[in-house]
């Protein structure tokens, strides 16, 4: 890791959201199986619950990842810039072209 990055939030805190995330999926599994539906609603809303979840760890990850490498002053290794369309293509040898 770089030496610019440190961890922020104390013990507690992370042992806040850890429990705090347990308790919401844990009130959503019990609020979904004693629901008064048909089984095939309850799956259905269970399957969406479960996409939620995966959404959520997956975008945190990708904020996560963006803040890295913000932080180290440039884009993650192996990443190409992003360039607009227009943009003209240097060569190595450094003569520009607009194509």
């Amino acid at each position: 890791m770089n030496g610019f990055l440190q961890l922020k939030g104390t013990t507690a805190f992370f042992i806040q959201a850890i429990i705090s995330f347990a308790v919401a999926v844990t009130a959503m599994t019990l609020g979904i199986v004693y629901m008064p539906a048909p089984v095939w609603i309850r799956a259905f809303l269970a399957l969406g619950g479960l996409y939620l979840i995966t959404s959520t760890f997956t975008l945190a990850k990708v904020i996560r990842d963006r803040q890295e490498a913000g932080a180290m002053g440039g884009r993650p290794e192996g990443v190409p810039p992003v360039l607009p369309p227009n943009a003209p293509y240097v060569d190595p040898s450094g003569a520009a072209s607009w194509s």
